[in-house]
């Protein structure tokens, strides 16, 4: 199968793509790194009137800080954050989670943004970056927005986004230096988008913490307060503490009833923990 016809055009700064996006005649995608959306245009998933490439444009390139907070241009690549050129928050955390996405070719042109204005509910950085509390910038003629994440994402394959509106960053707090992360996906083989995603962001001097549970249909659950799944506390011990009950629980309050996929959500956060205690693998990617 073949995209339908579509016109494309490749602004020559972030004021014209907006410009483009505002027209509000056609039906506008926009492409990024292309990884989700040519797939979609082939299957005719999507037949939009008007393409916006905005691979080109320095200024969704950049990155940065703003006091402790970790500013990455929407277009900055898996890969970028992966092999370094892109800053990070901590001792490779976010490398570890770009390293695992798919395969290198996708990691070359997938950009952050993109991935999450896609929203796929099993895509690696929406579960990831949640356990940050991060925020997406947004843009369009009439000024600039931050929204959390939590409430940038809408539902599986759905976000706040209006179609004016674009990802221009992201920003990521950068956690204290003694926190831990842990991150860890299921999935049927490596390269495959994950069945289920546990991430944990622990900082145990501070007794406090954030746990994700991700998956291939609804939206992340995010555990703001992780000592709910330790036992009311989080002591330098931690994952000895870690409460499968209470994990399972809260999966199911999630609306995750089968009970084969509840307990490979709580299996999956139950890896991240150990792996931010130190006692699992750094490699992120798991095969079933």
């Amino acid at each position: 199968m073949k995209a339908a016809r579509f016109a494309l055009e490749r602004p020559r700064d972030l004021a014209d793509a907006l410009a483009l996006l505002g027209e509000g005649s056609r039906v506008v995608k926009v492409l990024a790194g292309g990884q989700s959306l040519g797939p979609m245009l082939n299957l005719r998933l999507v037949e939009p009137d008007l393409v916006v490439d905005i691979a080109g444009l320095a200024e969704l390139r950049q990155v940065g800080r703003e006091g402790d907070t970790l500013v990455l241009g929407a277009c900055v690549t898996h890969a970028d954050i992966e092999d370094g050129r892109a800053p990070d928050v901590g001792t490779g955390m976010l490398a570890r989670v770009a390293s695992g996405i798919a395969y290198r070719a996708v990691r070359n042109r997938g950009t952050i943004g993109g991935s999450l204005a896609h929203a796929d509910p099993a895509a690696d950085w929406l579960s990831a970056l949640q356990a940050f509390g991060a925020e997406v910038e947004i843009a369009s003629r009439a000024g600039r927005k931050r929204l959390p994440l939590s409430r940038f994402i809408a539902g599986a394959l759905s976000t706040a986004l209006q179609p004016d509106e674009l990802v221009v960053a992201v920003r990521v707090p950068a956690p204290s230096p003694a926190a831990r992360f842990g991150y860890f996906k299921h999935a049927s083989k490596v390269g495959e988008f994950a069945h289920a995603i546990g991430v944990a962001l622990i900082d145990p001097e501070r007794g406090v913490g954030r746990a994700v549970v991700g998956g291939a249909d609804q939206p992340p659950l995010v555990i703001e307060d992780a000592r709910a799944v330790f036992g009311g506390a989080i002591r330098p011990g931690f994952s000895a503490d870690f409460d499968r009950d209470a994990a399972a629980e809260a999966v199911r309050a999630s609306g995750v009833t089968g009970p084969v996929d509840a307990h490979i959500r709580v299996e999956a956060l139950r890896r991240a923990v150990l792996q931010a205690a130190g006692g699992a693998p750094a490699d992120v990617r798991a095969a079933a």
